[in-house]
């Protein structure tokens, strides 16, 4: 199929050089009503900046819309492949009618379409792109490797940004938004537990952190996180064997936070009753 070929090319390969003025009259290229289009059910992208929005409404006014909307077909009407920012300003705009190409495009090369394109063109934030790919992994069953080949990009960043998805989602949302980035996040990422990684976030936040500064608060609380557990599991160690001694039998002691409780093991009767004796004492 030449669409499945173009994939890893990005919509590139399924758009004709010349712009619409040159196109006129040939098969390929059309006119249709905007209501007459659909958006992309799968468009990766969710946030759609207002001041560009604005600046493509300026641009369409006064030139028109210079580059075709891609769709396919869709019933009595069409569906986006690409162009939807191109789309929502026309109908701005004040748009009756808008340049279109005609695609054949499954709902597996739909999705990887709008997500090669918006990647390429680097318009989605981080949690749209791993979104995406993950919807690429959920729905069309496509392997790390697979999307890495389809978007241009290393496995280790696709998986990175996969990780991403495990944020809180205030985190997440912050990354979205554009207010702390992806270096922000994956250092985060490296702290056990969403409760750590909200607290060191709400630390960037109030602190104006860089990224630099962030990994250092993250090892920091690594460190801080970390040395009670030791002194506690040396404590611990000490009183097993102390009890250990006293009682002439193996002793565990499992805890967590303020509560555990001691295990003490017996292998016959006579020395149940003798640990108990010795309890009683």
């Amino acid at each position: 199929m030449a669409t499945r070929q173009a994939l890893g090319k990005g919509l590139g390969a399924l758009i004709p050089e010349k712009p619409p003025s040159e196109l006129e009259g040939r098969k390929e290229f059309q006119i249709c009503g905007i209501e007459e289009i659909q958006p992309n059910p799968f468009q990766p992208r969710k946030v759609f900046s207002e001041e560009q929005l604005k600046g493509l409404i300026s641009s369409i006014q006064e030139k028109g819309i210079l580059q075709p909307l891609v769709v396919r077909r869709k019933g009595s009407g069409y569906e986006l492949i690409a162009g939807e920012r191109r789309w929502r300003a026309a109908q701005r705009a004040g748009m009756k009618e808008v340049p279109i190409l005609i695609r054949d495009v499954s709902e597996s090369d739909l999705l990887e379409l709008s997500l090669i394109e918006n990647i390429q063109r680097e318009n989605l934030n981080p949690i749209e792109e791993a979104e995406a790919y993950k919807k690429l992994i959920d729905q069309f069953r496509l392997t790390q490797e697979e999307i890495s080949q389809r978007v241009g990009k290393d496995r280790t960043t696709i998986t990175n940004t996969l990780r991403l998805l495990k944020l809180p989602s205030e985190i997440k949302q912050s990354l979205a938004d554009g207010a702390i980035s992806v270096g922000h996040g994956r250092a985060f990422l490296s702290l056990e537990g969403a409760e750590k990684q909200r607290l060191a976030f709400k630390k960037v936040l109030a602190a104006s952190l860089s990224v630099r500064q962030t990994e250092r608060l993250v090892k920091r609380l690594r460190v801080k996180a970390s040395s009670p557990r030791l002194k506690k599991s040396q404590e611990w160690d000490s009183l097993v064997e102390e009890l250990q001694r006293y009682l002439g039998t193996k002793v565990r002691i499992i805890g967590r936070g303020k509560r555990g409780k001691i295990e003490i093991a017996f292998y016959s009767r006579e020395e149940l009753d003798r640990l108990i004796d010795l309890l009683r004492r």
